[in-house]
């Protein structure tokens, strides 16, 4: 009585339903790894693009140069994206004559947290 009981043996020969539930599960796995590979790599990218601002940003460039590259670029970073609303809210009340600096700050605070939360 030598009987085979490995994996693939006992599959083989199990009932269509339980293949059928094994099948379902092993392409459910597959679905879910190939999510879990895509947003790990997506995580990663974002991270390098955080970095590279983050860089720039305490390179000591002029923060309007720096806006103005931020906004040419259509997929900015997360950090880039808050920057940009913080400058855009910033240089707003600038140019209505607010002249109060904690006002600028705290406007540019709100813009920033406002994206932020985003």
């Amino acid at each position: 009585m030598n009987q085979d009981i490995s994996i693939v043996a006992l599959i083989l020969h199990a009932s269509l339903p339980v293949q059928l539930v094994i099948g379902i599960l092993l392409l459910s796995s597959l679905a879910s790894w190939s999510v879990i590979f895509a947003k790990l790599i997506g995580l990663a990218k974002i991270k390098q693009r955080n970095e590279a601002f983050e860089t720039e940003f305490w390179s000591g460039k002029n923060l309007n140069d720096l806006f103005q590259a931020v906004g040419n670029r259509p997929d900015g970073a997360p950090l880039e994206r808050i920057f940009g609303s913080g400058m855009k809210e910033f240089l707003k009340l600038r140019e209505r004559r607010v002249t109060d600096p904690s006002s600028l700050l705290d406007g540019a605070r709100r813009a920033m947290r406002a994206s932020y939360q985003r």
